[in-house]
C-alpha cells in the first residue's frame, strides 16, 4: 500500500459549482481512497459512480462527491492506493485545472511491483466513438478526437508513462471546452469555478491562452482516462496494455472500466 507522507489541506474554488471547497488529506494504513463528506464516506470505485455529465460523481443515496477525475490521476501518477479525503463540500478543487498541483501536494512518487493485464480483450463499440483494450507487454494509450476546431481535427497522442516530459505534460494538461458553450453551462450550474487559468477555452480559431504543450486538450483526455480508470481499484498505468481511444468521454471511460474491472489479471 502507499500513502502520503503527512496530512495536508487546501481550500479552492469547484469547477462546476464556483464554491469553496476545503479539502483535508489523510494518510492510511487501509487500502481504499475515501471520502468523507459529513458523516457519510463513498469509496472510489466504478460501483459508486452515479453521473458523468461534464465530469465523474461517486455517491450514493446521501451524499456525492463531484469532480474526481483529476485527484483520481494524480492517486494514479503518485501511486497511492491508500487515502483518507475529507471535504467541507460535495465538488473537488479544480486547482491548476489538471492534476500537477494535486501531485505536488501528494509529495509521494513510489514505484509498484504490481502490474496487472487484460485476460481477453476488451472491445467497446457505439457510433463515431470506440474504446479497445488489448493485452500487451508494456503500457501504451493512444487517444484520438475529431473535435470542430481547426487545431484538433482528427489528432491523436500517445502516452507510454516512459518520459518525463511527456508525463510533466499529462499531469499539467488542462480541463478545456468550447467558450461559445459558457454561458448556457453556467446558466444550467456548470463551469461556474472556470478561470483563464484552470480551463483552457477553445475558440473559433484557437484557444483563449497558450497552451502549456502541443495538443494540450488531447492530453488532458488522457489524464481523464487515467484517472476514471483507476475507479477499477488497479492503477492504470501499472497495466500491460494497449488501451485504443476514439472520440470518447467520462460516460464511455466509465462503462468500459465496468467491464475491464472482471477482465484484469495480476502478472
Amino acid at each position: 500500500m502507499t500513502t502520503i507522507a503527512k496530512e495536508f489541506e487546501i481550500t479552492s474554488q469547484g469547477l462546476m459549482t464556483g464554491l469553496e471547497s476545503k479539502v483535508k488529506c489523510m494518510p492510511s494504513n487501509e487500502k481504499g481512497i475515501r471520502f468523507h463528506v459529513g458523516n457519510e464516506i463513498v469509496e472510489a470505485k466504478v460501483e459508486n459512480v452515479i453521473a458523468t455529465d461534464h465530469c465523474v460523481v461517486v455517491g450514493n443515496q446521501n451524499v456525492k462527491v463531484m469532480l474526481i477525475e483529476h485527484f483520481m490521476a494524480a492517486c494514479a501518477f503518485s501511486n497511492i492506493d491508500s487515502l483518507d479525503v475529507y471535504l467541507s463540500h460535495y465538488e473537488l478543487p479544480i486547482l491548476d485545472g489538471g492534476s500537477a498541483q494535486w501531485i505536488k501536494l501528494f509529495g509521494v512518487n513510489e514505484p509498484s511491483d504490481k502490474h496487472y493485464t487484460v485476460k481477453e480483450p476488451v472491445y467497446y463499440e457505439n457510433g463515431k466513438t470506440s474504446l479497445v483494450v488489448l493485452p500487451s507487454n508494456e503500457f501504451l494509450i493512444t487517444y484520438a478526437v475529431n473535435f470542430n476546431h481547426p487545431q484538433l481535427s482528427q489528432k491523436w497522442v500517445s502516452f507510454n508513462n516512459k518520459d518525463e516530459k511527456q508525463r510533466k505534460e499529462i499531469v499539467e494538461a488542462r480541463t478545456f471546452g468550447y467558450l461559445k458553450e459558457l454561458e448556457t453551462l453556467q446558466q444550467m450550474g456548470f463551469a461556474r469555478g472556470v478561470t483563464v487559468e484552470n480551463t483552457l477555452g477553445l475558440t473559433d480559431d484557437g484557444y483563449t491562452s497558450t497552451l502549456k504543450s502541443d495538443n494540450e486538450p488531447i492530453k488532458h483526455k488522457i489524464l481523464d482516462i487515467i484517472g476514471d480508470f483507476y475507479l477499477s481499484k488497479k492503477n492504470p498505468l501499472n497495466f500491460k496494455a494497449n488501451i485504443l481511444v476514439k472520440e470518447a468521454g467520462h460516460a464511455v471511460h466509465v462503462n468500459v472500466c465496468k467491464i475491464l474491472k472482471d477482465k484484469l489479471i495480476e502478472i
